[in-house]
């Protein structure tokens, strides 16, 4: 399938990083990307991806920030919310600093920070359907620091090292920027329509039949039986009960088993007590959410699927 006006990619680094964004757009097209007059800022970049399911020529804006805090509120304001709905990925590079308490590591953390605060609040954070990476250019060796503050705003960190560091790590999963390409291959860059905006979960309510008429028999007028074990998920009613219990438990040991995909063991909190259709409603979108974090996290190294896991986790239980 060829995707004609595929969703854009937002690639942003601080102003004194020229040098890496451009390394970095250089090294995922190809071809080193032309200034707007004497920066790079404003200009574009068209990204080829070509996969085994679609082709498409993402366009992606390049964009320097001389203030963090000020770029989000620009990002957040009502006038930029046609700019954050063409949006289907977002990159942040940036030079991974030697010392983290020096100058250099606080001004990246609030970069990080900030873009971070436009992916949660502007972009809905883990319901969104796109990819956040950060990338770091350096040859540091301990980047603990910099996955635990990427992970905790939904963003998946990528170390970019010298070109003559392997592509693979120990366990054979890609690292540098052919991770950063396998993760923006992954993407769905089809455009969503501005009906389809109000929700995220709309099509997938309708298709269920739990639109705002669903009558309290978890039955639309038209639509089909609301049945836990007719959707496909591989739960059923039993699961239903015990899955806000499962996804408590799983803050503390059972992330993992989530994105993995396993059947929840937990108990219900409410025994003997039946969901109502809003208590269903609430736990499918939850599960859907899961799901996504699940896919999207696949290729992640286990430490990082990890802490990717508590975090989707922890977004989950505030909506429960």
């Amino acid at each position: 399938m060829d995707i004609s006006n595929p969703r854009r990619i937002l690639a942003v680094s601080l102003a004194d990083s020229t040098q890496h964004l451009t390394r970095v757009i250089k090294d995922l097209t190809g071809t080193h990307p032309e200034q707007t007059s004497t920066t790079l800022a404003g200009s574009s970049h068209n990204l080829s991806l070509k996969t085994a399911y679609y082709t498409a020529e993402v366009p992606i804006w390049l964009d320097l920030i001389s203030s963090p805090s000020e770029w989000a509120d620009s990002f957040l304001s009502p006038e930029a919310k046609e700019v954050l709905e063409v949006l289907g990925g977002l990159v942040i590079v940036f030079s991974l600093p030697t010392q983290s308490q020096s100058d250099e590591a606080k001004t990246a953390r609030e970069l990080i920070q900030n873009v971070g605060k436009v992916v949660k609040e502007g972009l809905g954070g883990w319901s969104w359907d796109g990819v956040s990476l950060c990338l770091g250019v350096g040859e540091i060796d301990d980047v603990n620091e910099w996955e635990d503050c990427c992970s905790d705003l939904g963003l998946e960190f990528v170390q970019v090292r010298n070109r003559t560091i392997q592509e693979r790590n120990e366990f054979g999963e890609k690292t540098g920027i052919p991770r950063a390409l396998e993760a923006l291959e992954s993407n769905d860059w089809s455009q969503t329509s501005a009906g389809d905006l109000g929700s995220d979960f709309e099509d997938f309510e309708e298709e269920l039949g739990i639109g705002k008429d669903s009558k309290a028999n978890g039955k639309d007028k038209d639509g089909p039986d609301l049945d836990p074990e007719s959707l496909d998920f591989g739960f059923d009613r039993e699961d239903f009960a015990g899955l806000r219990q499962a996804i408590w438990n799983a803050g503390q040991e059972n992330d993992e088993d989530f994105l993995n995909g396993e059947p929840s063991t937990g108990i219900n909190p409410n025994e003997g007590e039946d969901l109502d259709d809003e208590e269903i409603r609430k736990i499918e979108r939850m599960m859907v959410k899961l799901q996504a974090v699940r896919d999207t996290s696949a290729g992640l190294p286990e430490e990082q699927r990890k802490k990717v896991a508590a975090n989707a986790v922890a977004e989950v239980m505030k909506e429960l």
